[in-house]
C-alpha cells in the first residue's frame, strides 16, 4: 500500500522526541517523511534534512512556507499529515494552521496552552473532518489496551479505587545546578510550557491512562503541587486526589525530582471482584489480582487477548516490546484513519483527549492556586 507522506514540524538535531516519532512511523511502515520545518534555526534544519536524505526544497523555513508550497504540489506528491514535535508554546499555532490547510495531524501532548485553544482545536478537527491523533503514547502498550477491554467487560466487579503514579528524577540535576542551567529548560519556563511542568509533562499521562483504561470521567480534582526551590515558577511535584463520583475515588501522584526513579508510571484500577496493575518500565506484564484465585500474569502475543491487544504487539511472544512500538501502534491507527479505514476505538488518542488533558492541567493548578480545593474538570 502506499506510504502517507509525512511532515514534521520540529525534531531536529539532537531531539529525542523527534527522533521517536520517526523510528515510530517507520515501524509501522505507513508513512514516509518527505519535509518540514525541523529547527527554528534554518541552518540547522537544513543539515538534519541532509542527513535524512529529504531534498532540500522540502525543507522549509516556516509553516507558512511549509503550507504554500506543499498545496502548490500535486495531490499524489503532497504531504497529508504533519506531526508537531516542539516545545508546548507552539502545538496550538502550528496545529491551527495546519488543520485549516487540510493536514492532518499527529500532536505531541500537551495539546495546547489553554483550554481555550484546546476546545478551538477540536471544533476545527470536526469542521474540516480531518484526523488529529495526540501522542500518549502509553495507550499503545498492548497490556494497557488490554486493560481496557477487561475493564470494559465488567471483570472486575464494581470499580472502588483507582490510583496512579509517574515518578521521574531527571530535574534533579538540573534545579540543583547553576541558574544558567535552570533558564536553558524550556520545560521549566512558563512561557514555553505553559501553566505547569510535573503535571503538564507527566501527571497528565497518568490522567489519560486512567481515562482511557476505565472509560470512566473525571469529574473533580483536589491538588496540592510542590515547585521544590523558590526560584522554580512551575510544579515539580505533587499530589491530586480524584473524584469519578460520590463512591469512586482516586489519586494520581508525580514528580520529576525522586532521586533514582527514571521513568516509573504505573497504574492499578481495584475492583469488587479482581483488580489490574500495570508497570511502564515492566510494559509486558498485566497483573489481574484476586482475593479468591491466584494472581494471573497477562503477555502480548498471545491467543488469550482481547483483539486490540493482540493486534497491537510486533513481535512474537517473548521478544520485549517497549516505548517505540507503543508509539507505533498509534501511528498505525492514525493511517487507518487518514486513509477511510475501519479502526476501533482506543487505537489512537484524539484531539478530546487533548481537550480532556488540558481541562484536568488547569484545574490541578487552580486548585493548589485556590488553597487546595476542589475544582470540576
Amino acid at each position: 500500500m502506499k506510504k502517507i507522506k509525512m511532515g514534521m514540524m520540529g525534531g531536529g538535531i539532537g531531539a529525542f522526541i523527534g527522533d521517536a516519532h520517526r523510528r515510530a512511523s517507520r515501524i509501522c511502515n505507513d508513512f514516509e517523511l518527505v519535509g518540514g520545518v525541523f529547527d527554528a534555526d534554518y541552518e540547522k534544519s537544513k543539515l538534519f534534512a541532509k542527513n535524512e536524505g529529504i531534498v532540500a526544497e522540502r525543507c522549509y523555513k516556516s509553516v507558512d512556507d511549509l503550507i504554500k508550497s506543499e498545496s502548490d504540489l500535486p495531490p499524489d506528491s503532497r504531504m497529508q499529515v504533519v506531526s508537531i514535535v516542539t516545545p508546548n508554546a507552539l502545538h496550538f499555532p502550528f496545529a491551527k494552521k495546519l488543520l485549516e490547510a487540510g493536514f492532518h495531524i499527529v500532536c505531541e501532548k500537551p495539546m495546547t496552552m489553554t483550554v481555550r485553544e484546546a476546545e478551538e482545536l477540536e471544533k476545527l478537527v470536526a469542521e474540516k473532518k480531518l484526523t488529529f491523533a495526540l501522542t500518549h503514547t502509553y495507550t499503545g502498550y498492548p497490556m494497557i489496551r488490554q486493560m481496557r477491554d477487561i475493564i470494559s467487560k465488567g471483570l472486575l466487579g464494581t470499580i472502588q479505587r483507582v490510583d496512579a503514579q509517574y515518578y521521574q528524577g531527571w530535574i534533579n540535576s538540573i534545579i540543583h545546578g547553576t541558574g544558567s542551567r535552570i533558564t536553558g529548560v524550556w520545560r521549566l519556563d512558563p512561557k514555553h510550557a505553559g501553566a505547569s511542568s510535573c503535571m503538564g509533562d507527566i501527571g497528565v499521562h497518568a490522567f489519560n491512562l486512567i481515562e482511557y483504561t476505565t472509560g470512566l470521567e473525571v469529574k473533580e480534582v483536589l491538588s496540592d503541587l510542590n515547585p521544590v526551590k523558590e526560584d522554580i515558577k512551575l510544579d515539580l511535584d505533587g499530589t491530586v486526589l480524584l473524584r469519578f463520583s460520590k463512591n469512586l475515588k482516586g489519586v494520581i501522584r508525580a514528580s520529576q525530582v525522586c532521586g533514582g526513579e527514571e521513568n516509573n508510571l504505573t497504574i492499578a484500577v481495584y475492583g469488587s471482584k479482581a483488580s489490574l496493575k500495570w508497570a511502564q518500565e515492566n510494559p509486558n506484564y498485566l497483573y489481574l489480582l484476586s482475593d479468591t484465585e491466584p494472581t494471573k500474569i497477562f503477555k502480548p502475543a498471545h491467543a488469550y487477548n482481547e483483539q486490540l491487544a493482540e493486534n497491537s504487539h510486533t513481535m512474537p511472544s517473548g521478544h520485549p516490546e517497549g516505548i517505540y512500538e507503543a508509539l507505533a501502534n498509534i501511528y498505525k491507527g492514525t493511517a487507518k484513519s487518514i486513509r477511510g479505514e475501519k479502526f476501533t476505538a482506543g487505537e489512537f488518542p484524539t484531539v478530546h483527549d487533548g481537550v480532556r488533558g488540558m481541562r484536568f492541567i488547569h484545574a490541578v493548578v487552580d486548585s493548589n492556586k485556590g488553597g487546595n480545593i476542589w475544582i470540576k474538570i
